[in-house]
């Protein structure tokens, strides 16, 4: 399987998956003019990956903002995540955010509690 690199721009996070070690980051702003069309190859990937992932999968989150579209985006690419679980394999999300960001914290709370996938909250 491929690795997935797209670069951050001003409305959109950059993007890292490396399959082969496992690690999936998400980094920067995401405010995409369609989030549809920004989440849905990251989707499509995670599908893909899910069917055959390394032992241990973590997932670095670092936004630091994103609109609701985004939120819809993010939690279905999360949600995909749940078959690895399901095959008794490790998949930890690090939800990073500002320490003065209260917004951010709860909404990974809320994805935390959405997809029942473990978070680890990670101020900076």
């Amino acid at each position: 399987m491929q690795s997935m690199i797209i670069k951050a721009t001003a409305k959109t996070p950059g993007i890292d998956f490396n399959p082969e070690l496992g690690q999936l980051e998400i980094r920067g702003r995401s405010t995409p003019e369609d989030s549809k069309i920004f989440y849905k190859p990251l989707i499509a990937w995670c599908e893909e990956y899910a069917t055959n992932p390394p032992d241990k999968t973590v997932v670095d989150l670092q936004l630091e903002h994103f609109d609701t579209s985004s939120s819809k985006g993010l939690l279905d690419f999360l949600k995909r995540l749940k078959p690895i679980r399901e095959q008794k394999k490790e998949v930890e999300i690090v939800w990073h955010y500002e320490s003065n960001d209260p917004d951010i914290l709860e909404a990974g709370e809320n994805f935390k509690h959405i997809t029942g996938l473990p978070f680890r909250m990670t101020p900076y």
